[in-house]
């Protein structure tokens, strides 16, 4: 992770942003665990509703089920 750039741009839906890269020791979602991990940390306006985004960093590699009709998700 020292390799990192500190520095990242993405695109979004309003224009190209850029936030730091950070190594963080550990992060849990969908009951899956990841330990010393890269993340961007970018502002989500509030308006948002959301907590975060996973990436595909996160979900590669394992099955992503999209269950709408329960309103389930599940990562395998």
């Amino acid at each position: 992770p020292d390799a990192l750039p500190k520095t990242v741009q993405f695109t979004t839906g309003s224009g190209v942003e850029s936030a730091p890269r950070l190594a963080i020791d550990k992060i849990e979602a969908l009951d899956q665990e990841r330990l010393n991990f890269s993340v961007v940390a970018h502002t989500l306006p509030p308006s948002a509703s959301i907590d975060g985004v996973l990436g595909l960093d996160f979900l590669r590699n394992h099955i992503l089920t999209l269950d709408f009709q329960n309103g389930e998700i599940t990562l395998a």
